[in-house]
């Protein structure tokens, strides 16, 4: 494996970007490939490396890199401009297409990013209710803005605490935790604090190593905040289209309030999407009370990526057939793991994650597991041309683009790896 032209990159960008990056996870030791291209499964960095893909953009990428039929819709576009400032007829035919797949959004509102769909539901949620508390799971991320920034507490007792300089403590002890898959903790909680405005979480857990619902958890988390007149958003940013076109509410029979939706989304293109129930979207300017704008939100960029994104999906039982690779490269990494302790793997749909330690249930479980082995892992299967997230903490993906051979080969590298 080459470097030499990333290594002089990095040492450049780390004078110009704080830890030479854009985003934190993209840095890790001694220094990260530079990529020039990208096409269907593989990734391709300056020095001449090809690595398979399976960070793909973190989730975003379930048709690969740049798919012909998107970069032929966008380049129609870029031909009738890329931004407007104006309502176009794109935002009805995609509203409709979402609202198809996603029964429990009835009306949306197109942003910009996860992070600014997870703000904005948030606002949306405390100012339909007149309340100021939420609750997030620990470990759970819903992007970098103030309010989720938090560490996690112990359990149903503990105020959050920010964790991360520059966010107030003001800023988030309206932010209450419980566990994942802990639905005494929640109810507890939720008796204890009849202030709270909504339950944020992500159904499937994404950033904190894949973190999987056990039994009927999801059901119970939809009762309890139900009784409690607590509203209930499913952050589904990672899962939304992924583990099925109903993203993981369809999977596991549950309705929220307020759904947000991102990554897949966006063909690739940066977008957020939140929505819910009506007389809660009401609420949103100019119709109602709670203020959200933004200049690129609605873009035409965005939403043709998208749109186009997501019939391709629906043409060709997309999710369905990419789960079904994910399961056979599984099974291969099953195989290499039988004699082997302390590595296990959690699948589901075209989400996996290989686990130095055992099969967390929540964060706290997650925290146990040897990052430094993981790393060292990670950097073995660079060198054989594998590329997994570069963090413990974070899932793989899986996109329709990997091919047989793909899956050949990283289970080749996998067992050189390991």
């Amino acid at each position: 494996m080459q470097t030499e032209k990333s290594s002089r990159l990095y040492k450049e960008a780390i004078e110009l970007m704080p830890g030479g990056v854009s985003s934190p996870v993209r840095a890790f030791k001694p220094n990260p490939f530079y990529v020039s291209k990208a096409a269907g499964s593989k990734l391709f960095d300056v020095d001449g490396n090809e690595f398979i893909d399976y960070c793909l953009a973190y989730g975003a990428l379930i048709l690969g890199h740049a798919n012909p039929e998107v970069k032929d819709a966008l380049k129609e576009q870029l031909e009738r401009g890329w931004l407007y400032g104006t309502p176009i007829e794109l935002e009805v035919k995609y509203a409709k297409l979402i609202r198809k797949f996603y029964p429990s959004i009835e009306m949306l509102r197109f942003v910009n990013t996860g992070s600014e769909a997870t703000m904005s539901a948030l606002r949306l949620a405390r100012g339909f209710t007149g309340k100021d508390k939420i609750v997030k799971i620990e470990g759970s991320f819903h992007g970098s803005h103030d309010a989720v920034l938090v560490k996690a507490g112990s359990g149903a007792t503990t105020f959050g605490i920010p964790n991360s300089a520059g966010v107030p403590s003001d800023f988030v002890k309206n932010t209450l935790q419980v566990p994942f898959n802990d639905t005494e903790k929640l109810s507890e909680l939720l008796e204890k604090n009849k202030d709270v405005a909504c339950v944020i979480m992500e159904p499937v857990m994404g950033n904190s190593a894949l973190i999987i619902p056990e039994g009927d958890y999801l059901k119970e988390v939809r009762r309890i905040t139900k009784e409690n007149d607590v509203l209930l958003i499913f952050d589904e940013i990672i899962t939304g289209f992924r583990l099925s076109l109903g993203g993981a509410q369809e999977c596991y029979g549950v309705k929220p309030d307020i759904t947000t939706l991102g990554k897949i989304a966006g063909g690739g293109f940066p977008i957020g999407i939140y929505g819910g129930r009506k007389e809660i979207m009401s609420r949103i300017s100019p119709s109602g009370d709670v203020y959200q704008a933004g200049t690129f939100s609605g873009n035409p960029m965005s939403l043709i990526a998208g749109y186009t994104t997501v019939k391709i999906l629906e043409r060709d039982r997309i999710v369905e057939r990419t789960a079904e690779k994910t399961k056979k490269l599984c099974c291969g990494i099953r195989d290499l793991l039988n004699d082997k302790e302390g590595i296990e793997l959690g699948q589901i749909s075209s989400m996996f994650c290989i686990y130095f330690g055992k099969t967390p249930k929540n964060y706290h479980e997650a925290l146990r597991l040897n990052k430094e082995a993981y790393m060292n892992f990670f950097r073995k299967l660079l060198e054989h041309g594998v590329f997994f997230p570069p963090s413990q903490f974070e899932s793989c993906f899986m996109s329709y683009a990997h091919t047989e051979e793909d899956i050949e080969r990283t289970i080749e590298a996998f067992s050189s790896a390991i």
